[in-house]
This record gives structure tokens, C-alpha cells and sequence, in this order.
């Protein structure tokens, strides 16, 4: 399918902030960037001085619990909440009741709001978890797939298999990964550190690892996601990359007993991330501790940040805003100079996008138009105010953003 023919006026580069350009776009495709470009093509977007930057991406969402919060009581909240993160892992077994009710038929509206909610915030791709286990059965994978075929084009959705409440402590699991890997999911997800055992945690890698295989298929995993100094899931997790080769296809998600590794450990794995080329979502907003991001960052790290969740068990909030999810991390993470905040838009685009394989989303001659066209002209301001873009340009074509916020219910 085509994609639009289309002109973006007077619009405020990164890389260039002192001058404004014209962005033309022929067919969904960046044909051309220069000042006062004299083309005249189908639609115009005045962006008035405002910032025009590669659209946004998450690399985490927990797509098939979203709105869940009012079918739940707050214990696992209170739990993932607590202080030092002690009952991290009860948290998940209290927040796993909801899924007795799993339907695709009541999970895909849900979907479709918070799909449109992306799509409005100029959030254009995501890597979606999709929780397969004993209680959800494949019904959330059911309708992540649904919502990928319906908001194709639109927003670009990556289906994970996650296997939420474990793979060797869960009788089943594993059979139901390569199932839903059978029905069209894209990714294999895991989450090693609420195994029992260190041998449990070893071969749920290598389970998930042994499925990516046969599928040819990217790894996501929920790493070390508790107070626990002694988590090494990651560690295990990068060693296991290394020993297949599957270098730049694997993602880590949380990490968040990072926050209390003592440094030489710290920089052990983050040596074997970068050999490994493991990117790093971190969520900082979701719960307590995090990821040491910036010392992760002077090491070269790929780290990037997600939205984790909107409204359910483990967070009460959320609009798949990324620019929020920015402003915030932005506090939580104290990044606040200049050069710190073009960093942390990176990791809400370009970064975000590198975590996914999604390298050629690029704002340059020849790329596929994925852009936002902001209402302010500094990334200082763009964080400030989080408000959804001007105008959004997804897979070569105009976002019909009334029709978006119909969906979403703004």
C-alpha cells in the first residue's frame, strides 16, 4: 500500500536547531529535507518552528493486562511497591488472579484503546508482552495478534510470549511458548529470576533460547526484577547470547537489582551486555528501584525506556505517552542537564528503536516517514509539557488522529 504524498513546513531539526527546513514526503517516503523547498504535494503540516524527530517507540508493554487495575484489589501494588522490592515475586502471584477471567474477546478492547492512546502520543512502535501460562492460556496472545493485523500500518506491534509465572515451576509453559510462537507471536519472552532454583533460572534461559531457534525469533526476558543482590539472571541470560551467537537479538527488561550490585559486578555484566549486544529497557516510573542506567550509559550500553504498564496490578497510571514516561525518568533518574535530556529523548526513539531492531526508522532522505511533529522547539520544552505531537506520521501515511482519540477515549 502507498503511502502519502506530503510536505512538513517550517520545521525545527536536532540537529540543526538554529534554521527551519521543509520535509518532503513522496509515496511514505522521506524524499527530501532542505530550507523553503519549492514542492507542492497533497497535504502541508505547518509545523511552526516546532521540533520534527523520528517518531516514538516502546520496547515494553504488558499489552494484555492493560485496564486491568479495577478487576484487582491493591495487594500486589502494595507488594511491588514495598519497600526494597522484598516481594517482588508475590506481587506477581497475587496479580496472576486476574488472568482466571482471561478472555481475547473482553482483552482486545482493551487493546485497541491503549493501541489508539500509542497512536496519538506518536507512539509508533511497541514490543508487546503477551503473558502465556496455565491461567491465560494463549487468549492474550489471541488478541495482541488481532490488534497487530488491525493497527498495521498504524502502529507497528512486536507480539512476545511471555511466560509470566515461569516455565519450570509452571507444568505446561513451555509447550504453550511454541504455540503461541506457532500462532504468529514475533518474539520469545521470559522472566529466569522467579525460578526456584539457580538450575531452574539456567534452563528457563535455555528453553527460551532453544524456542528463538527453532523460530528464528528475537529474546525478550524480565531479568533480576526484585531487592535481591544475589539475582543474576542477567549474567546468565548474556552468557547464554554469547554461547549461540545470538548477538544483537536479545533484549533485557528491569534489571532491577542492579540498583544494589556492588560496581565490579556491575560492570562485569554490563562488559557482557556490550559483547552479547543486549539492549536494556528500564522503567524506572514502575517501581522503586531500577537499572543503574547512567553508569550503563558510560559504558555503552544500548538502554532505552518502556512504559511497563497502564493501569493494572503493578501500576495505577499510564497514556503509552513516551514523552511522559521521558518527563519522568528525567526526575527518577536525575538527568536534567542539556546533553542528559537529548539522551533520554534518545531513549524513547532512536535507542528505543535500536532495542528492537528497528535501526532503519531514521529521520533522513530515502527512510520510511515514522515522524512526530511537535508543538515545541527544544527538547526541554517537549519534555515539559509531554503533550501529544502536531501531527504524526506512522509507516509513510497521516495519522487520522480524531479517529485515534475516538478509540482512545479522550
Amino acid at each position: 500500500m502507498a503511502g502519502d504524498n506530503l510536505v512538513i513546513r517550517s520545521a525545527r531539526l536536532r540537529d540543526h536547531p538554529e534554521g527551519l527546513v521543509d520535509i518532503a514526503i513522496r509515496d511514505g517516503v522521506i524524499a527530501e529535507i532542505g530550507p523553503a523547498l519549492g514542492v507542492s504535494l497533497d497535504n502541508q503540516i505547518d509545523a511552526d518552528g516546532g521540533l520534527v524527530t523520528v517518531s516514538f517507540a516502546n520496547p515494553h508493554l504488558h499489552l494484555c493486562k492493560v485496564y486491568t487495575l479495577l478487576m484487582m484489589d491493591e495487594l500486589a501494588l502494595q507488594d511491588y511497591h514495598g519497600e526494597g522490592m522484598g516481594k517482588a515475586m508475590t506481587a506477581i502471584e497475587q496479580a496472576a488472579r486476574v488472568k482466571d477471567h482471561y478472555d481475547a474477546g473482553w482483552i482486545i478492547e482493551n487493546v485497541r484503546q491503549a493501541m489508539a492512546l500509542a497512536a496519538h502520543y506518536g507512539n509508533t512502535h511497541i514490543r508487546a508482552f503477551a503473558d502465556v501460562d496455565n491461567k491465560a492460556r494463549l487468549e492474550g496472545v489471541k488478541a495482541l495478534i488481532q490488534a497487530r493485523e488491525e493497527f498495521r500500518g498504524i502502529v507497528d506491534l512486536q507480539v512476545v510470549a511471555f511466560a509470566q509465572d515461569g516455565i519450570v515451576r509452571e507444568p505446561g509453559a513451555e509447550k504453550l511458548l511454541r504455540q503461541a510462537m506457532e500462532m504468529g507471536a514475533d518474539v520469545v519472552g521470559g522472566i529466569p529470576w522467579i525460578e526456584y532454583t539457580d538450575a531452574d533460572v539456567a534452563e528457563h534461559v535455555r528453553i527460551c533460547f532453544e524456542i528463538a531457534e527453532e523460530y528464528d525469533a528475537d529474546v525478550s526476558m524480565l531479568v533480576d526484577d526484585a531487592g535481591d543482590p544475589g539475582l543474576r539472571s542477567l549474567e546468565v541470560m548474556a552468557v547464554e547470547a554469547l554461547r549461540r551467537g545470538w548477538h544483537g537479538r536479545v533484549l533485557a527488561h528491569h534489571a532491577r537489582a542492579q540498583a544494589l550490585y556492588p560496581k565490579p559486578y556491575l560492570q562485569k555484566v554490563a562488559s557482557m551486555m556490550k559483547q552479547a549486544r543486549i539492549g536494556l529497557v528500564t522503567d524506572p516510573h514502575t517501581g522503586p528501584l531500577h537499572a543503574r542506567v547512567k553508569e550503563l550509559l558510560a559504558e555503552d550500553v544500548l538502554v532505552c525506556l518502556g512504559q511497563d504498564d497502564i493501569s493494572d496490578a503493578y501500576y495505577p497510571f499510564g497514556r503509552n505517552n513516551m514523552l511522559e514516561v521521558a518527563f519522568l525518568a528525567s526526575h527518577l533518574l536525575w538527568m536534567t542537564t542539556g546533553d542528559e535530556m537529548e539522551t533520554i529523548y534518545d531513549m524513547i526513539t532512536t535507542r528505543a528503536l535500536a532495542a528492537i531492531g528497528r535501526q532503519d526508522v531514521r529521520l533522513e532522505n530515502g527512510a520510511e516517514a515514522n515522524l512526530v511533529v511537535l508543538g515545541q522547539g527544544t527538547i526541554l520544552d517537549a519534555l515539559r509539557f509531554h503533550d501529544a505531537p502536531r501531527a504524526v506520521i506512522s509507516h509513510g501515511r497521516l495519522v487520522d488522529q480524531q479517529k485515534m482519540k475516538k478509540m482512545a477515549k479522550l
